[in-house]
C-alpha cells in the first residue's frame, strides 16, 4: 500500500493533497504510480536557476515561489552526453 505523502513537494511547489492522478512535473502519484523518467528534459528557473527534471516545467519554481520562465537545458547532442543529461553550455 502507498503511503500518501502531505505537505508540498520540493520538486514541483504543488500541496500533494492537490494531486488527484498523476503529476505530469513531479510524478507523485497517491497510487504509487510514477512517470518521471531518466531521460526528462531538465528545466532552469530564469530568476533563481534552479534546475528541475520533469516532463514539463513547474507552474511555480519550487527554490523561490515565483511563476517563473524556464528554460530548457537538457543535451540534445552526442557532444554533451544525450538526453539524460545538461548540456553545460546553456
Amino acid at each position: 500500500m502507498t503511503q500518501i505523502k502531505e505537505g508540498i513537494c520540493e520538486e514541483c511547489g504543488k500541496d500533494y493533497s492537490e494531486i488527484k492522478t498523476v503529476c505530469g512535473h513531479c510524478g507523485y502519484s497517491p497510487f504509487g504510480a510514477s512517470i518521471k523518467g531518466n531521460d526528462d528534459p531538465y528545466w532552469k528557473c530564469g530568476k533563481c536557476e534552479r534546475i528541475v527534471q520533469a516532463v514539463r516545467p513547474p507552474e511555480k519554481c519550487p527554490s523561490c515561489g515565483e511563476v517563473c520562465d524556464f528554460k530548457n537545458i537538457t543535451c540534445y547532442t552526442p557532444d554533451c552526453g544525450g538526453p539524460g543529461y545538461i548540456d553545460p553550455q546553456l
